[in-house]
């Protein structure tokens, strides 16, 4: 058995999405009339309760169409310092946005209000002004920390009163909305724009979204254009969208759990504590380990067990829609011993 804990990305398109795909009803989707795409924006908008979306090849081009379209050239975009959009993302915001970025410290995805609205800047004086923040829900290298809608909503009162924008790089916001069970839309009026992911945790082949006003989504078509992600037929791709949304949000729960039986099952090797894993990510901690992450990767690999050495010392698992019990009950069996 090949049990693949590298990412949610790693999932096929289920016989049910497939037959939806080969069904789909395709137009050109660059002068806007291909129904199937037109669908799916409209029912992405709608769940998190704005006007309008626009789909995108990936989740970077989404997210770098959301800060090109909050921060105008010569501006500046403030996030954490392991954030996506800016660390995974290989510079497009400064490359092709001219945007220009700031960091606070790195906190595990915990965000300290206090300490942005501290760091946002009128600009003047010769220095850069402040148009957005990014925030990231659930957060990557935060192992799946889902930001609190209280905190959220304190950053959103400081954003407005400070006149910056609220970005969401919500690639796997519809775990949180499943784990916290805040409704889609609650998420979505927190922020201006968002970024929302299909092929993650939903299962969807390829393709992201991003959200915001009809005004901004008519803008972000542009850009989507300039940078190249203007696809013709692409009804095909959207259609597992919108399989992916329609049955494969609440059943994020069951990869929550497999991923709280991996962390209680290796939390006696001292690599992880399971109240911390929140969602479908598990990070392994192996500072104090006998075993670096990139070994423990080859020696795991070497036994059908997949894993990514994320950092030095440390191991990223994640659990998905491919993913049973079974292969759960496997990777156990193979990374105990490693770990001993």
């Amino acid at each position: 058995m090949v049990v693949d804990l590298r990412s949610d990305t790693v999932t096929k398109p289920t016989a049910a999405m497939r037959a939806a795909m080969a069904d789909a009803e395709v137009g050109d989707d660059v002068y806007g009339e291909d129904p199937t795409v037109n669908e799916l924006q409209a029912e992405v908008a709608a769940l998190f309760g704005h006007e309008a979306a626009l789909f995108t090849p990936t989740g970077s081009m989404a997210n770098q169409i959301a800060m090109q379209l909050l921060c105008p050239p010569g501006n500046e975009i403030i996030a954490d310092t392991k954030a996506h959009v800016l660390l995974f993302e290989m510079g497009t915001a400064a490359a092709y946005g001219g945007i220009s970025s700031r960091t606070w410290p790195f906190a595990h995805g915990a965000l300290d209000v206090e300490l942005i609205a501290s760091m946002i800047n009128p600009g003047g004086g010769w220095t850069i002004p402040t148009a957005a923040i990014a925030v990231e829900q659930t957060h990557n290298v935060g192992g799946g920390t889902v930001v609190p809608l209280d905190t959220l909503r304190e950053l959103r009162e400081v954003a407005t009163d400070r006149g910056v924008a609220l970005h969401c790089d919500g690639a796997r916001i519809w775990h949180a909305h499943v784990a916290a069970g805040v409704p889609l839309d609650i998420y979505g009026g927190v922020f201006d724009t968002l970024s929302v992911c299909l092929s993650k945790g939903l299962g969807a082949p390829v393709g992201s979204l991003v959200v915001g006003s009809a005004e901004r989504i008519d803008k972000a078509r542009f850009i989507r254009k300039r940078l190249g992600g203007g696809m013709r037929q692409a009804g095909i791709l959207a259609a597992a969208g919108l399989h992916a949304v329609r049955h494969h949000i609440e059943r994020l729960a069951d990869d929550h759990v497999r991923a709280r039986r991996l962390a209680e099952a290796l939390a006696p090797s001292g690599v992880v504590d399971p109240a911390a894993v929140q969602t479908n990510l598990v990070l392994l901690d192996l500072a104090k380990a006998s075993i670096d992450a990139p070994t423990l990767a080859k020696a795991a690999a070497a036994q059908g067990v997949h894993v990514t050495a994320l950092a030095p010392q440390v191991c990223r698992l994640v659990t998905h829609l491919d993913l049973d019990d079974a292969g759960v009950e496997r990777a156990v069996e193979v990374l105990v011993p490693l770990l001993a």
